[in-house]
């Protein structure tokens, strides 16, 4: 949904804005080499470029921005804006919110320390651990063998899912991800598996039931015992059909078009996600995000031979674009360094989490942005990941905002 019509935001409303630069938060990586005692003074974050970054909220784009800055080179935290637009008190730096489908990395996560225990072959066909969700149909709809690794990597071919016509209309109602991944199976493949990599929420979606499947557990449950009960990650879990956030959090806002073609912003933070699961269900926190970050690039998650999985690209058929994702991770050049990155976005919230290769800087944002579901990347979120990668040529929408 994207709506370029302004709405006006009273002036009376309160801002806060903080951002201060602290001393570098340094750990000891067998990935990586030892860093330094003190950041040079020309690769630490500038404090400035990220405060004038975020200052200014609420504004037409986004009501507040929450901001953490890491890696071997330094640390900035910051957080501007309003918790609420009727009270107009500063924006909670600490708030949970819906991370949209920065969720992916964690289901790959999981999905890859499965396959380092050796309880699932990424090479092995999905039709192997799941038949049932493959049944013999018309011609057009047969599938070849799908690899698990394609499902990582967004390669298997599966068409998107059918979900509601009115999303916000059937806010509260609950759509099982089995029916969304029915309904994408009966349109038949879209193309044999490693041929093209298309960005979309149905392979992750396929994999949470896979996980399920191979375990004979909860997705939810192995996350929270595989990443986020080691790593301490408190705010971080998945809601299912609970329209709510619990614990402390701002409220997300989305501009939405009235009949009369005029446009007002109208309050989502309540919306059941459960049909997103395991491709975008997840809330957590920028806190809890940059540790899972920062540890994930340390080799601390997923075992290096795994791990590898993420930062490798697939060879695709040819005559058709290069890929740009591995497993879950997208990667760009930036400032003439390679950076990983994953965005995520629900409406009322878009956020990303990104890394170099080498750990000197890392970036975790959460932007309660008016338009979390546009067509191009929202002002307030470009400005934080321009003044978090100097210089950096950051894209209009980076693939994967969903």
């Amino acid at each position: 949904m994207q709506f370029r019509a302004r709405t006006a935001l009273a002036a009376a409303l309160v801002i806060g804005l903080t951002g201060a630069a602290t001393a570098p938060a340094l750990a000891h990586s067998p990935t990586r080499p030892p860093a330094a005692t003190a950041p040079a003074q020309d690769s630490a974050p500038d404090s400035k470029a990220l405060r004038k970054a975020i200052k200014g909220l609420p504004d037409t784009d986004a009501t507040s921005a929450l901001v953490r800055v890491g890696g071997t080179d330094g640390t900035w935290r910051g957080s501007s804006g309003v918790h609420d637009l009727v009270t107009g008190r500063k924006a909670d730096p600490h708030g949970r919110f819906r991370a949209g489908s920065t969720t992916k990395i964690v289901t790959a996560a999981v999905a890859l320390q499965l396959a380092a225990d050796g309880e699932l072959d990424l090479d092995r066909p999905v039709q192997h651990y799941m038949p049932d969700l493959f049944p013999k149909g018309k011609p057009h709809q047969e599938f070849e063998p799908i690899p698990v690794r394609s499902l990582l990597n967004y390669t298997s071919g599966l068409k998107s899912g059918d979900g509601f016509d009115d999303e916000y209309a059937h806010r509260y109602d609950t759509l099982k991800p089995q029916t969304v991944v029915a309904s994408a199976i009966a349109k038949g493949p879209e193309h044999d598996p490693g041929d093209e990599q298309h960005y979309r929420n149905i392979g992750y979606t396929v994999l949470g039931l896979l996980i399920e499947r191979v375990t004979g557990d909860s997705y939810a449950d192995q996350a929270a015992r595989r990443i986020f009960k080691p790593l301490h990650m408190r705010d971080t879990y998945f809601p299912g059909a609970d329209p709510r956030i619990r614990g402390p959090h701002n409220r997300g806002y989305q501009s939405m078009k009235q009949p009369d073609g005029t446009t007002r912003l109208v309050d989502v933070t309540e919306w059941n996600q459960s049909d997103r699961f395991a491709a975008g269900d997840m809330i957590s926190s920028t806190a809890d995000l940059e540790v899972f970050t920062q540890a994930l690039f340390d080799g601390e998650v997923v075992p290096e031979p795994q791990l590898k999985e993420m930062f490798t690209l697939p060879e695709l058929a040819p005559g058709v674009p290069e890929a740009s994702f591995g497993a879950g991770l997208q990667r760009m050049k930036v400032d003439g360094k390679v950076l990983w990155l994953k965005t995520g976005s629900r409406y009322g919230y878009t956020n990303m989490i990104a890394s170099t290769e080498d750990g000197s800087r890392t970036l975790v944002y959460s932007v309660t942005a008016t338009d979390a579901k546009g067509a191009t990347m929202n002002p307030v979120a470009e400005r934080i990941a321009r003044a978090a990668f100097t210089r950096a040529e950051v894209p209009s929408k980076p693939l994967g905002q969903g």
